[in-house]
């Protein structure tokens, strides 16, 4: 005999009309508006013989300046669509297009440039190079596109409280002052947008109430777009824009 499939649930049902009602095409108007926009995304993974899809049909535009939060419950695709959009990871169908180029399009050295000259990153785990202090830390992306400003690093890591800190290792800092470096690094090429991921995920309240207001400030002083995937109810009443995800689709916005 064959099992019966379980019946779905009224709320599983509601959840996933509201979700496919939500994909819709963007229009001409927030296209042509828009800094950032992802079209038609689709992402999927191979865990074993089993393909799981994890973002589906994602429709999503990010305005210049505007904050934007990406909220969802844990495995709803909100990480995995972020690094999509920051062109750290290719979809499998669908495009991400930042002004005039079309991210998905370009290979690995392409993307480090953009990387490093118009996209800022903050990460949950903080991602600080070991042997750099925090001056050389805040000055890496600079380095990197080989453009130093001593006086720019200077500004940023007064402004994050870290002056008495510059000469130090990551290893010598707290959590929270791990993130402020972060922070200031996302922001030191004056980048056209900044990824956050859970940026206050291993923080307690104080320091991540800090990190939150330091991000928030910097960015609106540099007009950088910031699209922060999080948890936290509070800052997603802070942003311009809040989506929600359930199951790689976008539920609400």
């Amino acid at each position: 005999m064959t099992p019966s499939l379980p019946l779905k649930t009224e709320t599983q049902t509601d959840l996933e009309t509201e979700a496919t009602s939500s994909e819709t095409t963007l229009t001409v108007e927030e296209k042509e508006n828009a800094l950032l926009v992802g079209s038609n995304l689709n992402k999927t993974v191979q865990v074993g013989e089993q393909t799981l899809s994890i973002i589906k049909d994602v429709n999503i535009h990010v305005n210049a300046g505007e904050f934007l939060v990406i909220m969802g419950k844990s495995g709803s695709g909100k990480s995995t669509l972020l690094g999509l959009l920051a062109a750290l990871d290719y979809p499998n169908s669908g495009s991400v297009t930042l002004g005039k180029q079309t991210l998905s399009e370009l290979n690995e050295d392409a993307l480090a440039v953009i990387r490093q000259r118009e996209m800022g990153f903050v990460f949950q785990s903080f991602h600080l190079l070991p042997t750099l202090t925090v001056a050389e830390n805040i000055a890496f992306p600079l380095d990197i596109a080989r453009r130093p400003n001593k006086t720019r690093v200077d500004e940023l890591i007064e402004a994050v409280g870290l002056g008495h800190r510059r000469n130090s290792l990551p290893s010598q800092l707290s959590g929270g002052e791990q993130q402020r470096t972060a922070v200031a690094r996302a922001l030191v090429s004056h980048p056209k947008i900044v990824f956050a991921d859970e940026p206050t995920g291993n923080l307690d309240e104080q320091n991540a109430d800090q990190v939150m207001q330091l991000l928030l400030d910097l960015r609106q002083q540099v007009g950088s777009a910031l699209v922060v995937v999080t948890h936290d109810a509070a800052l997603a009443k802070m942003a311009d824009r809040v989506i929600t995800m359930h199951d790689g689709r976008i539920l609400s916005e």
